[in-house]
């Protein structure tokens, strides 16, 4: 059996303690393939790489089993403020 999401929600919880994490299984239930949205204090100050190098160490020993992890968003949580409240004034478009 793969790795699940709740695995990969928990451990990123426990290391990075995040305060919103949106973790998706895009590999249709084997646990082969993520996408990660994360926001987290521990980011403040670091450049994308070194999140995203965060977000990898700690699923180290997952990370053999899982093919394709795909960090959507790695923010602070100031950076994610600002990415709300600019999706909130963006007005929809109509069909």
């Amino acid at each position: 059996m793969g790795v699940t999401k709740e695995q990969v929600e928990s451990l990123l919880k426990s290391k990075l303690n995040p305060s919103h994490i949106e973790v998706i299984d895009t590999s249709g239930g084997c646990g082969a393939s993520f996408a990660i949205e994360i926001v987290s204090d521990q980011f403040e100050g670091k450049r994308l790489l070194e999140r995203h190098r965060m977000v990898n160490a700690a699923l180290e020993v997952e990370m053999k089993d899982i093919h394709a992890l795909s960090v959507k968003k790695a923010a602070t949580p100031n950076e994610w403020k600002k990415l709300q409240d600019s999706d909130a004034a963006t007005p929809v478009a109509a069909s």
